[in-house]
């Protein structure tokens, strides 16, 4: 697939994800989780590779603060599920370890990352060190599984980038 290709259907995720994010979200806490963003890095991993998964997690992540439809925790709750989704892809080829690497990225990284951002820059204090922890991974798990029936669907063959 060409790059002008990719670079478009990578917008075409941004706007889903745009669209999508005041309709499909989780409140807890300072968080606004948000399955669809982990769908979207996942696919973007699988069909397109980590750049574009990278890119497009930026994207959201920066549009739904502009917009009010996310808070900050949106950066690392995105952008570490993308970036190991798309690095266990390209290093395995299975859509699996992609999904995994977004549970984990997402679910363990990004929340702990997310803690210091929430505690300072957000002014949570009721948070402890592993409260964002579960609502990320179940965020992480809801967006894998639609991403892993996606991924397997006619869908698939169309837009994989080998």
């Amino acid at each position: 697939m060409k790059s002008l290709n990719k670079n478009i259907l990578t917008a075409l995720f941004v706007a889903i994800g745009m669209l999508s994010a005041h309709l499909i979200f989780i409140p807890i806490g300072p968080s606004r989780c948000f399955p669809i963003q982990s769908a979207i890095n996942i696919l973007l991993a699988v069909w397109l590779g980590t750049r574009y998964a990278l890119s497009g997690a930026l994207l959201i992540s920066l549009l739904r603060n502009i917009l009010g439809t996310g808070s900050l925790l949106a950066f690392p709750g995105s952008l570490f599920g993308a970036l190991l989704a798309g690095l266990l892809y390209r290093r395995t080829g299975s859509v699996l370890w992609a999904t995994i690497g977004e549970i984990i990225g997402t679910g363990l990284i990004g929340s702990l990352v997310g803690f210091p951002i929430a505690t300072y820059f957000m002014g949570s204090q009721a948070l402890g060190l592993f409260f964002l922890v579960l609502p990320f991974t179940l965020s992480a798990l809801g967006g894998a599984v639609i991403a892993w029936l996606l991924s397997k669907s006619p869908l698939h063959k169309i837009f994989k980038h080998h």
